[in-house]
């Protein structure tokens, strides 16, 4: 299977749906809150559908023109198209892929920080977090508001929980820290001496 792009495979999932033209994949996929998935630009877009046409995973229908709105072609996926876009989904979900958020490698040296700070980084993130996590809590509302199958935004809610797990570890990292019960002080790797000296004040 030729390598897509994350915003190709969108495209291809949303033609999976239904045939669409590609403002009406763009408008759907700020809808459903794609866009916190894959940097999405109409003109992008069309670049990446028509590289879909070219490796023969989709196929223009037809082009159409309503009121005095510019034409529009409308594409359609192909059984080869389909076949690579279950073959990627399989792959993409029960394989874990390598990546590099920021945020574990400045944990990984937060120690660098005084306690003070740590905290109050700490829980400036957890507070942003809330904040985009009310947001998805929002899309969610809507979402189901206009009756959308549950399948076709289970990112919302995955976000969501991942969200809620962060804040959770983040908080409780920081009350850790703020109430010295995680040491912010001292060697890496205590040595045997250190160890003798918390023996003996137990």
């Amino acid at each position: 299977m030729a390598s897509l792009t994350p915003l190709a495979f969108a495209a291809l999932g949303l033609l999976a749906e239904a045939p669409m033209h590609p403002y009406e994949m763009f408008q759907t996929m700020l809808h459903r809150r794609e866009d916190q998935n894959v940097k999405v630009r109409p003109s992008t877009l069309y670049h990446q559908i028509g590289r879909l046409v070219d490796l023969g995973y989709a196929e223009a229908l037809g082009t159409a023109r309503e009121g005095n709105r510019p034409e529009r072609t409308t594409y359609a996926i192909t059984d080869h198209g389909r076949a690579a876009l279950e073959d990627g989904l399989r792959r993409m979900i029960a394989e874990p892929a390598d990546e590099y958020p920021e945020f574990p490698l400045a944990v990984s040296h937060v120690d660098n920080l005084t306690a003070t700070d740590a905290v109050t980084a700490l829980r400036a993130r957890a507070d942003a977090l809330r904040t985009e996590r009310a947001e998805y809590d929002e899309a969610a509302t809507g979402l189901q508001a206009k009756r959308l199958a549950e399948r076709f935004w289970l990112d919302v809610s995955y976000v969501r929980a991942m969200l809620t797990a962060q804040i959770e570890w983040i908080s409780a990292t920081a009350d850790r820290i703020e109430r010295g019960e995680l040491p912010w002080d001292g060697p890496a790797v205590p040595t045997t001496a250190d160890d003798e000296t918390k023996e003996r004040t137990r």
